[in-house]
């Protein structure tokens, strides 16, 4: 196949992969002149209409994923009766790859990865699909250390019927869960057990279960408790441990519900790594710059082991003060140690603490109003952010949200600026002297043009020297996750 070009467009140049259903291509793309990825189905099997159907299904699922940690499909199509899908191409190694090379990865550089890969699971389950096959295998890390999943070709919506047969096991065994490896049905908590075991793999260098035969290691999975992680790896916290033992508990009662919930412990776990170790990889400090939470909220009696959360919750004690240093002395000069760096010749304008609150007037009337006071409290660990919007605001009958704040007496502000950990999103300022229930009144007088908001972004305004005691960041668009945080406002003037 070296050689052939498909569609009259891309041309084939390098076996990467193979399987049982498929065969991945690198390949060229000379209309767009770039590097793609092709999964062609194996012509033996592609006259099977359902071996076809899960095929072209895999193109559709993820499809409807847009995340920055997701292996992006570009087209799909057939080329004389043998179905391909062109995914981006991504320069690197698998997760898999990496941990043969290096054996146990750095604590720090394992619990990013995890977060990474928790995060684009998470954009599946939104999207009503459940992954069904994770593991290192599934996972490249590219050449900026950024983990993407991928092999979406088991993947289950949530909604219907799949095409697995009733008591059929799909999945690798060495990372299945103990429902799927029963054959029975499979949700969203399947993938948090097999992601919980990915970790342990990343931490010790080795899968928790070694058997003859597949099916003897899927059976250790059902009924054999996961070999204690701390044991193989000493210097592992009991916090961490005590989040890989509830990802990889027996029954889905005991384990995580979310992998949401199992990503906001390790994010809290990665910045007492981080702070106890005094150094992390690349790959960790990429994961914390968006934390959205301060690692003094660590509770681990969220956690269900008692003895590893007493003696967790006496570390984080202990390093709690230290994690909030390490972030604060990293944190950039200004109004409070995470605002936007100051431009020459303006004042930053003074906000009481509870000036900020949140703007839902198309909605409940609440967009995280507990959370608002984060976004002036100088602490970049902490944030307000919006609801998740699986379907955007669209989907859900709104033109945006968004937050504003009280000066307390009006001030003609020249520039707000802002820090986000979720950059792409659409966003315009407006301003009034009073708090209109509607964003069309037209007591908000529009300051600043429409634009998408950088990780640092400074927005000029245009008051025309006209003072105001309320300026709003009126949202409009969602990034990636579709979900929008503020971690840092302030007004300058």
């Amino acid at each position: 196949m070296i050689g052939t070009l498909l569609s009259g467009r891309f041309r084939l140049d390098e076996k990467i992969g193979s399987g049982g259903m498929s065969t991945v291509y690198r390949a060229f793309d000379p209309t767009l002149e770039r590097w793609v990825a092709i999964k062609m189905m194996h012509r033996d099997i592609s006259s099977d209409p359902d071996q076809l159907e899960r095929f072209r299904r895999e193109a559709r699922t993820v499809a409807r994923l847009n995340h920055p940690h997701v292996v992006t499909v570009i087209d799909a199509g057939e080329d004389e009766g043998a179905p391909y899908i062109v995914f981006e191409y991504v320069e690197g190694e698998t997760l898999k790859e990496r941990i043969r090379r290096m054996g146990r990865l750095p604590v720090s550089e394992a619990v990013a990865y995890a977060i990474e890969i928790g995060r684009a699971l998470s954009s599946a389950h939104q999207n009503r699909l459940v992954h069904r096959d994770v593991k290192p295998q599934n996972v490249l890390i590219d050449h900026d250390g950024r983990a993407k999943v991928t092999d979406f070709g088991i993947a289950r919506s949530l909604e219907g019927h799949g095409l697995t047969a009733p008591g059929r096991v799909l999945g690798t065994t060495d990372y299945v869960s103990p429902e799927q490896a029963m054959g029975h049905d499979v949700a969203a908590q399947s993938d948090v057990y097999s992601l919980g075991v990915c970790l342990y793999e990343m931490l010790t260098g080795e899968v928790p279960y070694r058997a003859d035969t597949q099916v003897a290691v899927a059976m250790q999975h059902v009924k054999e408790p996961l070999p204690d992680v701390q044991r193989r790896r000493p210097e592992i916290s009991a916090a961490l441990a005590a989040v890989i033992e509830r990802a990889t508990a027996k029954e889905t009662r005991h384990r995580y519900a979310t992998v949401d919930a199992m990503v906001h412990d390790l994010e809290e776990v990665l910045a007492i790594e981080a702070a106890r170790t005094g150094e992390t990889s690349g790959e960790a400090t990429s994961v914390l710059r968006t934390l959205p939470g301060d690692t003094a909220d660590f509770a681990p009696g969220r956690l269900r082991h008692p003895r590893r959360a007493l003696i967790a919750s006496v570390l984080v004690l202990a390093l709690a003060a230290g994690a909030i240093a390490w972030f604060v002395t990293r944190a950039e000069p200004g109004p409070g140690p995470a605002v936007a760096p100051k431009s020459p010749g303006l004042a930053t304008v003074k906000l009481g603490s509870d000036a900020a609150s949140d703007y839902d007037p198309e909605g409940d009337g609440e967009e995280s109003p507990e959370q608002a006071r984060n976004a002036i409290d100088g602490n970049r660990t902490t944030n307000w952010d919006t609801e998740t919007y699986s379907g955007g605001f669209q989907g859900s009958g709104k033109r945006g949200v968004g937050l504003y704040v009280d000066t307390g007496k009006p001030v003609a502000a020249r520039q707000l600026a802002l820090v986000t950990a979720t950059p792409g999103y659409q966003a315009k300022v407006y301003a009034s002297n009073t708090v209109p229930d509607d964003i069309t009144s037209k007591d908000w007088t529009p300051v600043s043009g429409a634009g998408k908001v950088k990780q640092d972004e400074r927005i000029a305004l245009d008051t025309a020297r006209k003072e105001f005691r309320y300026y709003l960041v009126w949202i409009t668009g969602l990034p990636p996750g579709n979900k929008a945080d503020i971690r840092e406002l302030a007004l300058r003037r």
